[in-house]
């Protein structure tokens, strides 16, 4: 049996459904009976449970030989901070209960610094505390900029004409579709080649500039002069509050921006066989952004 933390979400999805088509016995753990009818259609088991709960997750986690572990976005606490500590320490709790042999850790680029990161500060917190569980067996990976977060765009040019954010426009980002980290998972949990903790980059198929991206989407929609512009930190801040994000959220989302814009938030491994990915920004925006896109455009 494997026990996937949000299951319902991107990468969870993904490693739910590479695990049951394999063979293997799947219990999926997320916020709702609802959303976790997909996973019970493909044969899982679902587990509604609240990942700051160590008592729930500690039965979630009963009987199972590997896990695949999350801390869910919340994006309008009040208090992140304080939440990402408290879903930590209930999954170090659970796994230690359990006697856990495997699991895989989605964690972050940037991941190796204490702080000075935003959101991924709680990542290295998560990595730590996980190292130190007995007996346990971790590999984090250390993902790239999720491709996923480009679907906001859709929206801003819609309302600009262009596209925009905090990220310079010339840096370099290694960028990847989560259904790559959910297939990496996946795989790393069916080997359970790893010991001791271990942390390992995936930088995605190749890095792209936010003017690259703006270029790529701008062909797929027919707008070739589609250009980005780097907005000031208060501009994006209240952006985001106007979208339902608290602001403690949003100031971190900047503070990771700025790491990244700095340098102080980076990969450390070499480009590999081995950290790259399969899919390209292209076909994500061909499979999956351009549908955001025409839906915006046809409800506006």
């Amino acid at each position: 049996m494997y026990v996937i933390t949000g299951a319902t979400g991107n990468t969870g999805r993904v490693v739910a459904e590479q695990l049951l088509a394999a063979g293997k016995k799947v219990r999926g753990v997320g916020r709702s009976t609802e959303k976790l009818q997909a996973l019970v259609a493909q044969g899982g088991e679902p587990f509604v449970a609240d990942t700051a709960d160590a008592e729930s997750l500690t039965r979630a986690f009963a009987g199972c030989e590997g896990a695949y572990l999350m801390i869910p976005p919340n994006p309008s606490s009040a208090d992140p901070l304080a939440y990402r500590t408290q879903v930590s320490d209930s999954l170090v709790a659970a796994l230690a209960k359990t006697k856990v042999k495997h699991a895989v850790t989605l964690s972050s680029l940037g991941a190796d610094k204490t702080e000075g990161t935003g959101p991924v500060a709680g990542l290295h917190e998560l990595e730590e505390k996980l190292n130190r569980v007995a007996g346990l067996s971790i590999l984090h990976l250390r993902a790239g900029y999720f491709m996923e977060n480009t679907l906001a765009q859709a929206g801003i040019i819609q309302a600009i004409g262009t596209t925009a954010g905090p990220l310079r426009p010339d840096l370099k980002v290694p960028m990847i579709a989560t259904h790559d980290i959910g297939v990496a998972a996946a795989n790393a949990l069916l080997r359970a080649d790893f010991t001791g903790h271990q942390a390992r980059e995936l930088l995605g198929q190749r890095d792209l500039t936010m003017t690259e991206v703006a270029v790529i989407m701008g062909k797929a929609i027919g707008k070739v002069d589609l250009r980005y512009v780097q907005l000031p930190d208060a501009q994006v801040l209240e952006s985001l509050i106007q979208i339902g994000m608290s602001e403690p959220v949003a100031q971190l989302l900047l503070e990771m921006a700025r790491a990244m814009n700095v340098g102080h938030m980076r990969g450390l491994e070499p480009r590999t066989a081995a950290n790259t990915t399969a899919t390209s920004f292209e076909s994500f925006v061909s499979k999956e952004w351009l549908a955001a896109y025409r839906a915006r455009t046809k409800a506006a």
